[in-house]
């Protein structure tokens, strides 16, 4: 499984344009008032622990009186160090987190015609749900991402599912459609923080060497949720009778997630060093027990004015994240499209139960785990041409062909009841495939594309395809009745057709593009 992927890089932007953040968990540099030695260059200084500090006081206390606090090592203190089964049990719990958020973007689906009609409102009224929902996956990770890098892990994720959670309750309670929106909105908001924030955890606490396998279960997590949504949602739906079972096992499955994050450790390494400083700053009666990190943290107030300031800057200044966050929302757009396809052509067109619809939705998941299984080939591919972005775009340069194929198949045989179901599911699992080959591909090469400031440059891309797969629900039904499901889908895969040759410009072009740039680097 390639990296890195999206959320590993969700971090702030910090000032730096050569650096967004950085914290090494080896030695540090420390600046000269850190240092009486008489040397004018950075000494380095070990980790080391309390009854540390005292034998080399001499070293570390600078001279303002300061004594740098860091990891003792073997002490298990760095996350990197915890015990194998300490890091999956972490990997595993954050993992679902995300599938939890995404499940709850996606299974309310299951039975939009119920709720519409339970509420006495318009179908376009309830797709609302939906549409606001995931406009707060484009929203919240501008504040949560930066907060994460302050506050910590943890915390973030406690607020994050809590407020999810409480939110979650008056879709479920909503009398009428103001409320249950109001609702979505919020609890869309507050979920945002797992889907940006998962991958850096994983950083945290694996090595870049160990870190494909547990990328890969979290972003498999990213891409099944939405897909197990419709699933979970009709069969709901459906047993029970009632729309509002949805909502009612959602905020069970949300509290039983909140009381997990309770249990997590925190893995972020500068603040775990901070609380060192403050537990040894207390037992000593002192204040003299700091952090490096610390001593260069950039101010929140300005952190908060970069995050929100530069990804518009890369968005509208920037070709590759311009290009490729477009060919991203399109692709995010035609998953979400696919909730209401599939219903179309199973329910209307062949008279399928709301249950056996979501069935349907497995052939996506087979093909994302196909692509996921493949994605060693592309690392290897890359090892031939390490260090240059553009080799980062060969699953993509796949993808591209294979999606409009996919929707090729999905036009001229979900919309015939005398045409065999199992080619709707070819489709589907071949649109899996090229959704997944696309994704990771093309924030690879982002990430690979804008290092100094990935951030801000993810950022400006997650708020691009949020917004537009927000918007889906809005113009698909109409789409697909008005034109007819097979032109609706048809006219969706000319359009994949027209920005197939980007992947293949930004291979072919793609350093020219860099060099250029003053943001971007240059190999």
């Amino acid at each position: 499984m390639p990296e890195p992927i999206e959320a590993e890089f969700a971090r702030p932007p910090i000032f730096s344009d050569v650096e967004e953040e950085s914290f090494d968990d080896g030695d540090h540099e420390v600046p000269g008032d850190l240092d009486d030695t008489p040397f004018s260059e950075p000494s380095i200084v070990r980790s080391h622990s309390r009854a540390s500090t005292r034998v080399h006081r001499d070293v570390e206390k600078g001279h303002d009186g300061k004594i740098l606090v860091e990891f003792e090592a073997g002490k298990g203190e760095n996350p990197k160090e915890w015990t194998k089964g300490k890091k999956w049990l972490t990997t595993m719990s954050t993992s679902a987190l995300c599938l939890t958020v995404a499940l709850g973007s996606a299974m309310p689906t299951g039975d939009l015609a119920g709720a519409a009609r339970g509420l006495h409102v318009s179908d376009e009224a309830i797709y609302l749900t939906i549409t606001l929902f995931v406009v707060g996956f484009g929203v919240g990770p501008l504040l949560f991402a930066p907060l994460s890098e302050v506050l910590g892990r943890k915390p973030i994720y406690c607020i994050s599912i809590f407020f999810y959670f409480i939110f979650t309750l008056p879709s479920a309670l909503a009398p009428n459609i103001a409320t249950m929106l109001a609702g979505r909105m919020i609890a869309g908001i507050a979920s945002s923080a797992p889907m940006t924030n998962v991958g850096g955890t994983i950083s945290d606490i694996w090595s870049v060497e160990e870190r494909g396998v547990p990328m890969a279960i979290f972003s498999s997590m990213i891409f099944m949720g939405p897909c197990l949504g419709p699933l979970f949602g009709g069969w709901i739906a459906q047993k029970t009778g009632q729309w509002r079972w949805i909502y009612w096992v959602l905020f069970i499955l949300v509290g039983v997630v909140f009381v997990l994050t309770l249990l997590m450790p925190e893995t972020l390494a500068p603040v775990i060093l901070r609380r060192k400083a403050a537990r040894l700053n207390k037992e000593n009666k002192t204040d003299v027990y700091q952090t490096a990190h610390q001593r260069t943290a950039v101010p929140l107030k300005e952190t908060l004015k970069v995050a929100m300031i530069r990804p518009f800057i890369l968005m509208f200044l920037e070709p590759i994240v311009l290009f490729m966050s477009f060919y991203l929302s399109f692709v995010y757009a035609l998953l979400y499209a696919t909730f209401f396809a599939f219903p179309i052509a199973f329910e209307q067109i062949r008279g399928w139960s709301m249950g056996m619809t979501g069935v349907s939705f497995l052939s996506i998941i087979v093909g994302i785990m196909i692509a996921l299984a493949l994605m060693p080939i592309q690392e290897r591919l890359y090892a031939r041409k390490p260090g240059h972005p553009e080799s980062r775009l060969y699953p993509m340069m796949l993808g591209s062909i294979t999606l409009p194929i996919s929707l090729f198949i999905i036009a001229f045989t979900g919309a015939y009841a005398h045409v065999h179901w199992m080619g709707m599911m070819v489709g589907g699992a071949l649109f899996g495939f090229s959704m997944v080959s696309v994704y990771i591909s093309a924030n690879s090469y982002i990430v690979d594309s804008y290092a100094n400031v990935a951030a801000s440059a993810i950022a400006a891309k997650t708020l691009m395809r949020s917004l537009v797969g927000a918007s889906v629900p809005l113009w698909i039904t109409q789409l697909l009745n008005n034109l007819k499901f097979q032109y609706g889908m048809l006219f969706l895969a000319l359009v994949s057709c027209l920005i197939l040759p980007i992947p293949y410009v930004f291979y072919l072009k793609g350093e020219v593009v860099r060099k250029r740039s003053s943001r971007a680097i240059s190999t």
